[in-house]
């Protein structure tokens, strides 16, 4: 998979396996949890993150495995594209579904796997581990965004 092929602007279901998990950034957003508001839907992350992510790296600690120790997570792959909604609004998955563009802090465009997290858009500086005890709703957040920032800052 080189760079120069431009690969990840296919439609998703024609990623192969893996340029499907080459995609992703490493940011973690997706790893926060959640929890969705039943009268409207929205969908509010917390500061507090699942149990298996290393906050520091934004991976998960046991990808393969993830779903026997954690039964609510889930596979991108299997969901339905407009499912994708609740996602950050930087995934790459999530952006591709709606056929816009990575961003220019992603490592598939700037070649800097460290970027994402040098732009602060990542969990690495906010985020808390759900295996440290930290109740989701002791840390809602009302918008990602919020946290996030317009991701222009830097370190």
């Amino acid at each position: 998979m080189r760079n120069d092929e431009q690969w990840w602007r296919q439609p998703l279901h024609r990623l192969s396996d893996k340029q499907w998990e080459a995609l992703c950034d490493g940011c973690g957003l997706c790893c926060l949890n959640k929890m969705e508001d039943i009268d409207t839907g929205e969908v509010y992350f917390s500061r507090v993150a699942c149990k298996l992510l290393d906050i520091k790296t934004g991976r998960c600690r046991d990808y393969p495995c993830r779903q026997q120790h954690v039964p609510d997570c889930l596979s991108l792959r299997e969901m339905k594209r407009h499912e994708y909604s609740w996602l950050p609004p930087t995934c790459a998955y999530r952006l591709r579904a709606e056929g816009k563009n990575l961003p220019p802090w992603h490592y598939l465009i700037c070649g800097d796997r460290q970027e994402v997290h040098r732009r602060y858009r990542s969990v690495r500086h906010f985020a808390l581990s759900e295996a440290d005890g930290h109740a989701i709703d002791d840390h809602l957040l009302y918008r990602l965004e919020d946290i996030l920032g317009e991701g222009d800052q830097e370190p």
